[in-house]
C-alpha cells in the first residue's frame, strides 16, 4: 500500500546488513522508481572524493534513474581502484535486484573513510532490502535510518501543493551531523518528487536550492569526501515538464524542504546545544556576506562563548573583521538575540544577564550582522562546540 502522503511511484527500504558494528542497525538504503526518472546531483568539491560521489558524477543528470542505493557505517572513501570497483558492483546489484539496467543505478555510501567495504554483507543487503521496498511510511523511515552515522535521529521531510489540475508531491531523506561545511558537507541527501523535469531544469534547480541550503551550513568546518544531493523526478503526478509559473512554484518547495533538512544537520550537530543562525546584511556583494558569515560560523572562539551562553561580542566582531572583507568598523553593527550590542563601530550598553539567559533559554541563538549599505545579504546557520563534540571525535571510529 503506497503512503497518500509520499510521492507516487517511490518504493523505500531499508535493512541491517552487518556494516555497522550494532547489530540490528540498519546501514543500507534502496529507493526505487518505477518508472524512469530525471536524476540530477550536487557533490563534495573536496578533491579528495569517495568512489561512489566520481560514480555518480559520470551518471548525472540523467532521464532513466531508476534506482538508488545508499550504505552507512563506511564511506568507500580514499580506496583506490578496489573502492571504484566496489562501488560499481553496488549499482549493479541495486539494478539487477529491481531487474533494471545498471546504467541506471546510483551509490551513495557514507562512514568511515579508508576502509574497503564488506561486499559480501552488501550485497546480500541490497538483495534483502529489494524485497522489502514499499511505498509506505515503514519503508520510507527505515531508509532513512539506514542513512544514518552519528546523527542523533532521522532527517526527513515532505511537503505536497496543487498545480494546474495536479497535485505535486515532494520527500527527502537526509543525513548528517559532522565534519560538516558549506560546498557541502558530510552529508546525504536523496530528494524525491513526482514531478516531471528535463535534465536541464532539474539540475539548476538543485544547484541553486542548494545553494541557499545545504551550502549555508556548518558545525566544524571540515568538508567531506562523500558529500552528495540527488535529486529524483519521476513524473507519476502526470503533465508534462514543468516550466514557467509551474516550475517557479515547483522551485519554492523544493528550496523550502532543501532548508528544512539542511538546518536539521547542524542543529543536530554532535554534542551541540544550540543551532546558531547568522545574519549578514550590507556587504557589497551576496559573496562578501557568506565570506563573514562563514567566517564568524567557523570560528571556534563564538561557537564556545555560545555553547557558554556567554554574551562575547567581540568575539564575532573580530571575526568579522578578519574575513577578508573590505570594510570600515564604523560600519559594523551586532545584534544578539534581537538585542542591540554594538553599532557603528561602538558598544552599546545591555543587560549581560539577560543577554545570557536568553541564549540558555533558547536552542536557537541569532546573530545579525550589518556591514555596510551594500545589497549583499547572506543567511546561515552553525552549531555550538561543546565538551561532548570533542570527546566524541576523540574516540569516533565505526
Amino acid at each position: 500500500m503506497s503512503d497518500t502522503s509520499l510521492p507516487r511511484g517511490f518504493q523505500f527500504a531499508g535493512v541491517a546488513s552487518g556494516v555497522k558494528t550494532t547489530q540490528g542497525v540498519e546501514d543500507l538504503a534502496l529507493i526505487f522508481s518505477d518508472r524512469d526518472a530525471t536524476i540530477a546531483g550536487v557533490y563534495t568539491t573536496n578533491l579528495v572524493c569517495a568512489a561512489p560521489v566520481n560514480v555518480d558524477r559520470e551518471r548525472t543528470p540523467t532521464s532513466r534513474g531508476r534506482v538508488v542505493v545508499v550504505n552507512s557505517g563506511n564511506a568507500n572513501a580514499c580506496t583506490g581502484s578496489q573502492g571504484t570497483a566496489d562501488a560499481l558492483a553496488m549499482v549493479a546489484a541495486a539494478a539487477e535486484s529491481v531487474d533494471v539496467d545498471q546504467s541506471q543505478s546510483l551509490v551513495l555510501s557514507t562512514g568511515v573513510i579508508g576502509s574497503f567495504l564488506p561486499m559480501p554483507k552488501i550485497l546480500a543487503g541490497i538483495k534483502q532490502a529489494a524485497g522489502q521496498l514499499a511505498g509506505d511510511e515503514a519503508g520510507f523511515l527505515a531508509a532513512n535510518r539506514g542513512m544514518l552515522t552519528t546523527d542523533s535521529g532521522p532527517k526527513h521531510g515532505r511537503l505536497s501543493w496543487q498545480g494546474e489540475g495536479l497535485e505535486y508531491r515532494m520527500a527527502g531523506l537526509a543525513k548528517g551531523a559532522a565534519m560538516i561545511s558549506p560546498q557541502m558537507a558530510t552529508m546525504l541527501a536523496v530528494i524525491v518528487s513526482d514531478v516531471a523535469l528535463d535534465e536541464e531544469t532539474a539540475q539548476q534547480s538543485l544547484r541553486a536550492a542548494v545553494d541557499q541550503s545545504f551550502n549555508c551550513i556548518s558545525v566544524e568546518g571540515h568538508t567531506s569526501t562523500n558529500d552528495t544531493v540527488l535529486l529524483v523526478a519521476n513524473g507519476a503526478a502526470g503533465g508534462p515538464p514543468l516550466d514557467g509559473a509551474e516550475l517557479e512554484r515547483f522551485q519554492q518547495q523544493l528550496d523550502q524542504l532543501c532548508l528544512t533538512l539542511a538546518k536539521m544537520i547542524p542543529s543536530d550537530g554532535e554534542g551541540a546545544t544550540h543551532l546558531i543562525r547568522i545574519e549578514v546584511q550590507g556587504a557589497a556583494s551576496d559573496q562578501d556576506a557568506r565570506k563573514v558569515a562563514t567566517t564568524v560560523a567557523d570560528s571556534n572562539l563564538v561557537k564556545t562563548g555560545i555553547a557558554g551562553c556567554d554574551p562575547n561580542w567581540g568575539r564575532i566582531v573580530s571575526a568579522v573583521g578578519y574575513a577578508g572583507v573590505p570594510l570600515e568598523v564604523t560600519d559594523v553593527s551586532l545584534q544578539l538575540n534581537g538585542m542591540a550590542i554594538f553599532a557603528k563601530g561602538v558598544p552599546l550598553e545591555f543587560d549581560q544577564k539577560v543577554a545570557s539567559q536568553s541564549m540558555r533559554d533558547q536552542r536557537e541563538t541569532l546573530i545579525e550582522l550589518r556591514v555596510g549599505d551594500g545589497p549583499g545579504r547572506c543567511r546561515f546557520w552553525t552549531s555550538d562546540l561543546t565538551v561532548e563534540y570533542v570527546s566524541f571525535n576523540s574516540e569516533y571510529h565505526t
